[in-house]
């Protein structure tokens, strides 16, 4: 007789619902509220200390941060990194990656770089489907948890998204991993438990 877990079923049903109306709204207000979350995001990494920084290739109208970390790699010598899927249910690995930069198709098609040369980030950037507290809801491969899990140091994690994706009901799982912060168009502030990890001393 099959069961169904009811943690997965939520969380499933949820990341269906919340993609949904992701991909409803309209470019124009799709662009406007990341404009808010880049804002936010550049505020609190200007009190991060960082000589590398892991971001991600958007995909299914995920919020675009490649433009911002053009720039800042540009004005402060950070070295930029892309996430690259080298094996089923393994830890992501991070490639350096500048603007401009030859690209070949990765694992569902999400460009990587064409010249790999790993590179582990001081702080990583990963787009949120949704979140409660200092918790994401990725699309379910646990990708980015066994990543976060197996770096060492392990990197100050930043998750981007909208409010109107917040999950109350949200329950965390053994394997979820908590953010470092959760930043979106109208939240910058750390409400994380654990440790601040990479903050510039004041």
């Amino acid at each position: 007789m099959m069961t169904t877990d009811p943690t997965r079923a939520w969380r499933r049903e949820t990341r269906e619902r919340i993609l949904a109306q992701r991909n409803a709204l309209s470019v124009a207000e799709r662009e406007r509220l990341s404009e808010h979350v880049i804002a936010n995001l550049d505020r609190e990494f200007r009190t991060l200390d960082c000589r590398v920084l892991g971001l991600y290739w958007p995909i299914k109208c995920e919020i675009d941060v490649r433009h911002w970390a053009n720039q800042l790699s540009k004005t402060s010598g950070i070295k930029l990194a892309l996430p690259v899927v080298v094996e089923k249910k393994a830890p992501l690995e991070y490639w350096e990656w500048a603007m401009g930069d030859p690209m070949v198709r990765g694992v569902w098609n999400i460009p990587v770089p064409a010249i790999k040369k790993q590179i582990t980030p001081d702080v990583v950037i990963s787009p949120l489907v949704g979140f409660s507290g200092s918790y994401r809801l990725g699309y379910g491969g646990g990708f980015f948890d066994r990543t976060l899990a197996s770096l060492k140091p392990r990197p100050y994690a930043i998750g981007i998204g909208f409010d109107m994706f917040a999950c109350p009901d949200f329950v965390a799982q053994p394997h979820d991993i908590a953010m470092d912060t959760i930043i979106t168009e109208t939240r910058s502030t750390n409400d994380c438990d654990t440790p601040q990890l990479g903050r510039i001393s004041s």
